[in-house]
């Protein structure tokens, strides 16, 4: 089997002849990485079975000052001390609850499709996916900022309406012209979660985030593609609704506070999932050994039947042990 083949097998809910997975890390652990094993081209020797690409234009960040990077969307963000893959907002886009004459960006840019369209021909073995990250809370809580945002639920909910509607229009706009490639899915950023449970809990999920879900996840299906998400967080008590507005695949799978077997046995018959070995405890703090067996265990287990795709659950952070990578990376490339 291609490793395309072996994602649409599991997705499908059948066994394929080799757990499919896909190892990604921070910017500090590939680092990590790279010094301990002397091979700089270690990524490309991975087998990755996905190969994902996000529909954004060359000119989507602009470093504006030293650490300091400007989105396409107009928000800045401060890369100068930690978490230098992503960075934190640095001010709110909507300081009061309006949106103004804000315009959002051009979903249609040339410059937006361009290398998208190269990207998926050179990858016809690997499952492609196209991703949509921070796609609707994350963007709004970006744009206005994460308190303002909650308090904007209780006390703003048609500025909270106006805002998730334009966000919703513009993924729409992505996913109707990028379901036109030969994608295999498309994945949407959306942290959700905390270590306890959902941040703005699942009423309020219910009420502003998931009828703009229902109607992006359509939207994939009509162009015959899967939907993926990526959430962090515990976010479990809403797998069933997820799975009844059309979600294929969940991402990360976190097992620091979700029972990643109980989920499996709750929902696998409906629900894949693609994540599970711990980014907080094992690849840290673990050995090699106990790397090598939570991931034969996952692999085991969880790829029983199909429906996963293993996988850290999370990019590797710059805590892990260069050591506990290896293992991990020879425990999915020597499957018995």
């Amino acid at each position: 089997m291609t490793c395309r083949e072996r994602v649409r097998t599991a997705l499908r809910h059948q066994q394929p002849d080799l757990c499919p997975w896909s190892l990604s890390f921070t910017q500090d652990a590939l680092r990590k990485l790279i010094d301990y094993t002397g091979d700089p081209e270690i990524l490309e020797k991975l087998g990755n079975h996905l190969a994902s690409v996000a529909p954004t234009p060359p000119q989507a960040w602009v470093e504006i000052a030293p650490g300091l990077w400007r989105d396409e969307f107009g928000v800045t963000w401060d890369r100068s001390h930690t978490h230098k893959d992503i960075g934190n907002p640095d001010g709110a886009l909507f300081p009061e609850p309006r949106l103004g004459d804000y315009r959002f960006p051009d979903p249609d840019d040339p410059a937006r499709w361009a290398a998208f369209g190269e990207f998926v021909a050179a990858h016809p073995h690997e499952f492609r996916v196209m991703d949509i990250g921070f796609s609707l809370f994350e963007r709004a809580w970006t744009m206005r900022g994460m308190a303002n945002l909650l308090m904007d639920m209780i006390a703003h909910p048609a500025f909270v309406d106006e805002l998730l509607e334009a966000i919703t229009e513009f993924n729409l706009a992505l996913v109707r012209r990028g379901v036109k490639y030969d994608v295999d899915a498309v994945q949407f950023g959306d942290d959700w979660g905390q270590q306890q449970g959902m941040i703005m809990g699942p009423r309020l999920w219910r009420r502003f985030l998931k009828p703009h879900l229902e109607r992006m996840y359509a939207a994939v299906h009509e162009g015959g593609k899967y939907v993926f998400i990526h959430s962090c967080g515990k976010v479990d008590e809403v797998f069933p609704e997820l799975i009844d507005i059309g979600l294929n695949c969940f991402n990360p799978f976190q097992p620091e506070f979700m029972d990643v077997y109980e989920m499996k046995r709750l929902y696998g018959d409906r629900l894949s999932f693609f994540g599970g070995v711990s980014t907080q405890r094992t690849l840290p703090y673990g050995t090699p050994e106990e790397t090598q067996a939570e991931a034969r265990r996952l692999m085991r287990e969880i790829g029983k039947s199909g429906g996963y795709i293993l996988s850290p659950a999370h990019a590797i952070p710059g805590d892990a042990r260069p050591e506990n990578m290896v293992a991990l990376i020879e425990a999915v490339q020597n499957q018995p």
